[in-house]
């Protein structure tokens, strides 16, 4: 597998209490946009984040972001009429 599954074209807006997640970057995991082991075998492995307080991300859905876990805006090349494959 060399590119992830577009598990969605937006980001993910979560308020996440502090902790450890990791972020699914294969795209197939069921439990989006956390990693539940789907990754195994297709080259992709998930991405920690670690919060020190609770606080609200923006996870990317696209799996194409330059800034893993978080969203950059590179979803925007996905849908149509936003600069994306029309």
């Amino acid at each position: 597998m060399t590119e992830p599954v577009i598990a969605k074209k937006g980001p993910y807006t979560l308020e996440l209490d502090a902790g450890e997640y990791w972020w699914c970057s294969c795209g197939r995991s069921k439990d989006q946009p956390f990693c539940d082991g789907s990754h195994q075998g297709t080259g992709f492995e998930p991405v920690r984040l670690r919060l020190e307080r609770p606080q609200k991300v923006w996870l990317c859905g696209c799996k194409h972001t330059a800034t893993p876990p978080h969203c950059d805006g590179a979803h925007k090349r996905f849908i149509p009429g936003l600069g994306g494959k029309d």
